[in-house]
């Protein structure tokens, strides 16, 4: 009973009085060609779904499978506390028209609330003019000469170091964590070119923003996360203090270095002419407003070193599980070097030189590329996406959103899709991304939006796949990885898709001749 004396009665009260008002006076039934929406299974009096949405989100991706087996592509109500009215989509029809309108379709209020804190004003936060402005940068920022010095120049030097790390850690016998290896990678990229600053996978930064991540989603999970956060944010607030110190070196560093390549004709390195170069772009663009610019470069890093890192991570995990499509890709990748006039390394297979991974592209490695779309459609970086309209709609479906009420879809769900992929949606099957001449099938963003679609198409889709076919190529050529944790990995919490606990693997090099 003491539950229900002084402060226990004082939640319990609040409690109350939160789900009367968002169930009996905020949320309406939302209603298809004037039908109710059907209930999603496991929803409760009072609560809705709420209890679903504090569980493990490996729970939670089960539940949308689930969801998604039942209804197939109609769109289905769900209720949570303290959310606006909501439906989740899975019509490829209806995702194409939220794509397509972005004026309605935006970022909106509820969204921004619960990320502000980690994100800011930068542009996974932002609509409108501000939005405009940041994607103007980040396209000016992946042009076609900064691409090549990424693919050509500073991709193949951190690879490079990489393969020699891993040679070290095969000799030594070591378990290695590939999803630091990849992180390392993806850091020291985005840090060179992008802010021309050195960064890695640990760093004070790079662990803060990772535990942000998943209490900022943990907001969307938990109801009363503004109850619950002034308790046990502590860790919580301390991160978001080291992102935002690390966010205001960014910015000074570039400021005060600003002149230092003002004149590219004096360097004869191609990486250090761009190096920095879209921290420079955002300081053109918002060089009154600093803080704008830590928000818009903190946001670009995430977006730059987590999701492409992750994705390969997943990869390697899938081929341990599946050894006979590394060797197919091995094959692959053996055959195109035939193909080429091109050495891939030094002369005996020098450990020490740089290895020449550009000699991979996308276009000669059709199996290979097809195995990574494979892994982003069982395991999507972005699992689940929210939209809230800003103002009332109709779906092509019938289906009536009011002002205000959010539009859920969850990547991880869509893509195991039986009436989408046949059904073998569950397994891993890259062929399913090869037409019978062996050409890379192409999907649109509604069919698949792992890139997200229309104004917000990914704008890094390039680069990651670049990336991706040169890491994948060169990891599977040179080594074999064995693992070293027991039983599934599974996703641990983020707005993303890390790997719990990372991937230990034991490593054994592979003979590469040269000649």
């Amino acid at each position: 009973m003491a539950l229900l004396e002084g402060p226990g009665l004082f939640c319990f009260g609040l409690l109350t009085a939160l789900f009367c008002y968002q169930f009996i006076l905020r949320t309406p039934t939302i209603r298809r060609n004037g039908s109710p929406l059907r209930i999603p299974p496991n929803t409760l009096p009072v609560v809705g779904n709420g209890i679903l949405f504090l569980q493990p989100r490996q729970k939670l991706f089960s539940w949308f499978v689930k969801c998604e087996k039942q209804f197939g592509y109609e769109t289905f109500q769900i209720t949570v506390p303290t959310l606006p009215p909501g439906v989740v989509i899975n019509d490829p029809k209806n995702l194409d028209f939220v794509f397509k309108n972005e004026s309605i379709f935006g970022k909106g209020d509820f969204f921004k609330r619960l990320s502000r804190d980690l994100f800011g004003n930068g542009i996974i936060n932002t609509d409108g003019e501000l939005w405009k402005a940041q994607r103007k940068a980040g396209l000016a920022f992946l042009s076609t000469s900064n691409l090549r010095v990424f693919s050509d120049i500073a991709l193949p030097r951190y690879l490079s170091q990489a393969v020699k790390q891993l040679r070290a850690e095969a000799r030594d016998g070591r378990v290695v964590d590939l999803q630091t290896v990849f992180h390392e990678i993806t850091s020291q990229l985005m840090g060179k070119m992008a802010y021309n600053m050195e960064m890695h996978a640990n760093d004070d930064f790079a662990v803060a923003f990772d535990y942000a991540s998943g209490a900022t989603t943990e907001r969307f999970q938990n109801p009363l996360w503004f109850i619950t956060e002034p308790f046990t944010g502590f860790r919580f607030r301390k991160s978001l203090d080291v992102i935002r110190t690390f966010g205001r070196r960014i910015v000074d560093t570039s400021s005060k270095s600003q002149n230092a390549h003002s004149n590219p004709e004096t360097n004869s390195d191609k990486l250090d002419q761009v190096s920095g170069s879209l921290i420079q772009l955002l300081l053109e663009v918002f060089g009154h407003d600093h803080q704008l610019v830590s928000d818009a470069a903190l946001n670009y890093l995430s977006a730059g070193r987590d999701t492409v890192a992750q994705a390969l991570t997943w990869c390697m995990y899938l081929l341990m599980q599946h050894r006979y499509v590394a060797g197919k890709i091995r094959s692959e990748v053996q055959a195109a070097l035939e193909n080429s006039q091109e050495l891939f390394m030094g002369q005996n297979g020098s450990e020490n030189g740089e290895i020449n991974s550009p000699i991979f592209t996308t276009a000669s490695l059709p199996y290979t590329m097809a195995t990574f779309y494979e892994t982003l459609r069982l395991y999507p970086p972005i699992p689940f996406e929210i939209k809230q309209c800003e103002r009332a709609a109709t779906l092509p479906d019938g289906t009536f959103l009011p002002a205000k009420s959010i539009v859920f879809w969850c990547t991880w769900a869509m893509n195991r899709s039986k009436v989408r992929w046949g059904d073998d949606a569950d397994s891993f099957r890259p062929e399913r991304w090869l037409t019978g001449e062996g050409k890379l099938i192409t999907k649109n963003a509604a069919e698949f939006p792992v890139f997200n679609g229309g104004p917000r198409l990914c704008l890094g889709k390039r680069m990651a796949e670049v990336l991706s076919v040169q890491v994948i190529a060169t990891m599977v050529l040179l080594f074999d990885f064995m693992p070293a944790y027991g039983g599934e990995r599974v996703s641990k919490s983020s707005l993303t898709l890390p790997m719990k606990g990372g991937l230990p693997c034991l490593v054994k090099s592979r003979a590469y001749d040269t000649e």
